[in-house]
């Protein structure tokens, strides 16, 4: 590790990635779920705006970023000894959802414990509520096997029914739970056509390829990296991973392609939070003053 602080506005090239920047909306949708709910659930938008800057996130666009996710209720704004935002109550299911998705559904489900079934109709005259069941039951994980009908592994059955409620849209899908496949086609060759295997690979390549440097430097260390180069590198990193749980269910490991990548990939994102998790909270604690007392149980 150097023996000099990092410069403040970029990770060392050692835990830095090649991927493109995420969008500022979507670092900041990190920070507060991996972070502020862990300080009280409410940060000063000086904070923010100062945290944000080590990620190379200027003030106009943290600005204008909380503008969209305020107007989308994913923010409140509060008055402190300044001004600042919090997590609005109705967020409190989608963090704890991603909670469980993101760092407690790495292993493949297994195949005796079956599938949940989903089963919608929707009126023409209410299209639109189709194709937010299909593109919502796609980021689940569901995977469509015909016209209407999406299945997943069984563990997936209650983020199905939360999400559904949650939208307004469980009138118009029947969930079933099923044991074994029976048909006729090998359910491994099925599977394949239900799920885009290809995309989901590319996900993860791209996330082993931009993120298994910085887990290989960081195996080399004998220390913890400093607080401020971890918080650079885990944000991001945090915000690259977070969609893949959603993308791959976790189907059993029968059914999947010969080396298939995700194993690679969960390595390397279990690598880099083991390290980077806990010196990352402990530089926003720094940032913001925001006293320790106050953090939730790791999730």
């Amino acid at each position: 590790m150097p023996t000099t602080p990092p410069t403040p506005t970029a990770a060392p090239a050692a835990l830095a990635a090649s991927e493109s920047a995420p969008r500022p909306s979507s670092l900041i949708h990190t920070v507060y779920g991996e972070f502020v709910r862990r300080l009280g659930g409410w940060i000063s938008i000086a904070d923010l705006i100062a945290l944000m800057a080590e990620l190379d996130v200027d003030a106009p666009a943290v600005r204008s970023a909380i503008s969209r996710l305020k107007k989308a209720g994913t923010l409140l704004q509060e008055r402190r000894d300044g001004t600042g935002y919090r997590l609005s109550p109705a967020m409190d299911p989608v963090f704890e959802e991603g909670d469980r998705r993101i760092f407690h559904s790495l292993e493949p489900a297994a195949l005796a414990d079956g599938w949940v079934v989903a089963v919608f109709s929707v009126p023409e005259s209410e299209r639109a509520h189709r194709h937010t069941l299909r593109s919502r039951l796609s980021w689940l994980g569901f995977g469509n096997a015909a016209p209407g009908v999406w299945l997943a592994p069984a563990r997936l059955l209650p983020d199905a029914r939360r999400l559904l409620a949650r939208l307004g849209l469980d009138g118009y899908v029947h969930l079933f739970l099923s044991a074994e496949y029976a048909g006729f086609t090998d359910l491994r060759t099925a599977v394949a056509a239900w799920w885009d295997f290809p995309a989901i690979e590319a996900q993860y390549a791209a996330f082993t390829d931009a993120w298994r440097p910085a887990a290989t430097d960081l195996r080399g260390r004998r220390t913890d990296p400093d607080p401020a180069e971890a918080f650079r590198a885990y944000v991001p990193m945090l915000t690259q991973w977070r969609r893949l749980p959603y993308l791959d269910p976790g189907l059993p490991e029968p059914l999947l392609p010969a080396d298939w990548n995700a194993v690679a990939a969960r390595a390397v994102f279990t690598d880099l939070h083991d390290r980077l998790a806990g010196p990352s909270l402990g530089h926003v604690e720094k940032v913001t003053g925001l006293p320790s007392a106050t953090r939730h149980q790791e999730p």
